[in-house]
């Protein structure tokens, strides 16, 4: 998490590792079709819900960049064109790499023609159509067009960022009540993320209120943690009681997770202080590399779980194959360096700062 004015923070990197192996490990356990983990499995421990239903890392990871925006722009204003340059340079050299090879492998495969496959990228800018998980990229960037209002909601009363939420889930229980599912929008686009990336955002402007307070952070989430258990025991993303679900749940559920790991993050960033070498720096590195590993990980994880369950042994039990799930994020770290040193760092340091002091008269 190194910004262009070279502030770097170890606590988020290390909550990037998180999202990411939460990710994997859903890929991982349950592969394409529900193996070697059937989707209707769920865990008697409640923690390991999250990984169970892993896709929740990537709430993890847009909650996450609301905070860290809101943290880089406090009491800033924002070169809007520099801060897209900037995002461009982040997002698109690894993201062209990936749809380029997807469309060689699908094409060659013959599952998409040259036609399909290149309208599907076109759309991408709008849809959640890009494959390896990049339709969250679709996600970020429409993120991205909102947050000069956002930043200006936030400014002028962070009150009117709880109103954002709110209307967003009024907007939610309309469809709902109007199509009987809200699954799709509220998991795939802006309109169920957007809870997220405003959650992260008021977590920091409230972090005061949130650092060390142990007791009441941990029972929010035991609290998240439990309801997350009771959505994977109806049948968790898709089993309840189908694909796309038809529970009023999806309503409200991308708010609960912003609002479990908004707190979760400005507690751990605001309470601790957190070392620089060994276990912990490493644990930061998987978050550094976490954009490639995250883009990168879709070539190998299916085919990994099936080799292993097949080839190497039984890992029908949910907790083993979690392990396996991280063996398979160790194993990937190489690959995340070289692609984070190769492929994105050269892009990187072509960024400017795009975060303008105010002036005391406006401060």
């Amino acid at each position: 998490m190194r910004s262009t004015s070279g502030e770097h923070f170890i606590a988020l990197d290390q909550v990037r590792a998180l999202a990411v192996f939460l990710v994997i490990a859903w890929h991982f356990t349950h592969g394409r079709n529900g193996q070697p983990i059937p989707f209707e499995y769920f865990p008697s421990v409640l923690p390991f819900a999250l990984l169970d239903e892993g896709h929740t890392g990537v709430a993890l990871f847009m909650t996450l960049s609301g905070y860290l925006f809101a943290k880089l722009l406090d009491g800033k204003s924002v070169d809007y064109a520099a801060f897209l340059r900037n995002r461009l340079l982040r997002l698109l050299p690894l993201l062209a790499i990936v749809l380029v090879l997807v469309g060689i492998e699908r094409i060659a495969e013959g599952t998409q023609s040259l036609g399909e496959y290149t309208a599907a990228v076109a759309k991408g800018l709008l849809l959640p159509t890009w494959p390896n998980g990049a339709w969250s990229i679709t996600v970020e960037i429409h993120f991205y067009v909102l947050l000069p209002w956002l930043l200006w909601l936030m400014r002028d009363s962070p009150l009117r960022l709880v109103a954002i939420i709110a209307a967003a889930v009024g907007l939610r229980w309309v469809l709902w009540r109007g199509s009987g599912e809200v699954h799709y929008l509220a998991y795939w686009t802006i309109i169920g993320r957007i809870d997220q990336f405003v959650l992260g955002m008021l977590a920091f402007e409230l972090r005061g209120l949130i650092a060390r307070r142990h007791l009441v952070v941990l029972a929010i989430l035991a609290a998240f943690m439990g309801v997350w258990w009771q959505f994977d025991r109806l049948g968790g993303f898709y089993l309840n009681p189908t694909y796309p679900s038809t529970s009023p749940l999806w309503v409200i559920l991308t708010m609960l997770e912003g609002i479990a790991y908004g707190t979760g993050i400005a507690w751990y960033d605001n309470s601790f202080a957190h070392s620089r070498s060994g276990a912990s720096r490493f644990v930061a590195r998987i978050g550094e590399y976490s954009y490639s590993i995250y883009l990168l990980h879709f070539f190998v994880v299916f085919r990994a779980s099936q080799f292993v369950h097949e080839r190497v042994m039984d890992i029908s039990n949910f907790y083993l194959a979690c392990l396996w799930a991280l063996l398979l994020l160790l194993c990937l770290v190489p690959v995340g360096y070289l692609s984070f040193r190769y492929v994105e760092s050269p892009f990187l340091r072509m960024r400017k700062p795009y975060a303008i002091a105010a002036s005391p008269a406006t401060a």
